[in-house]
């Protein structure tokens, strides 16, 4: 079975230029879990949208690249279930006439 999370938006302190650590910005996250679904044991996709916004408002990450490491553990520790993690952060603001991000996927 798959869960898809698409384009859960917030602001939230992340990356490394000066004005980046100051101020929030709009970050866009999708995320895919594949598990193994069987009946009664399944995967709280609002407990995952929900643990992605903590954690990045917690750690204010500098990286994307780091936030997507973090994230990927702390979901899997959440959520032992998951067989395979698709996770994507993107920033629409931060360069004109486009949206920059990273994509990380995590077999496990």
């Amino acid at each position: 079975m798959k869960i898809l999370i698409e384009n859960l938006t917030f602001d939230t302190i992340i990356g490394i230029l000066d004005f980046e650590r100051m101020t929030p910005q709009k970050v866009h996250i999708d995320c895919t879990i594949d598990y193994p679904y069987s009946h009664g044991n399944f995967i709280n996709y609002a407990e995952v949208a929900e643990i992605i916004e903590m954690t990045l408002h917690r750690e204010q990450f500098e990286l994307i690249e780091t936030a997507l490491e973090v994230l990927s553990a702390t979901l899997k520790e959440h959520f032992p279930l998951i067989k395979e993690l698709s996770l994507t952060i993107r920033k629409p603001n931060i360069l004109p006439h486009c949206t920059v991000g990273v994509h990380h996927t995590t077999r496990f």
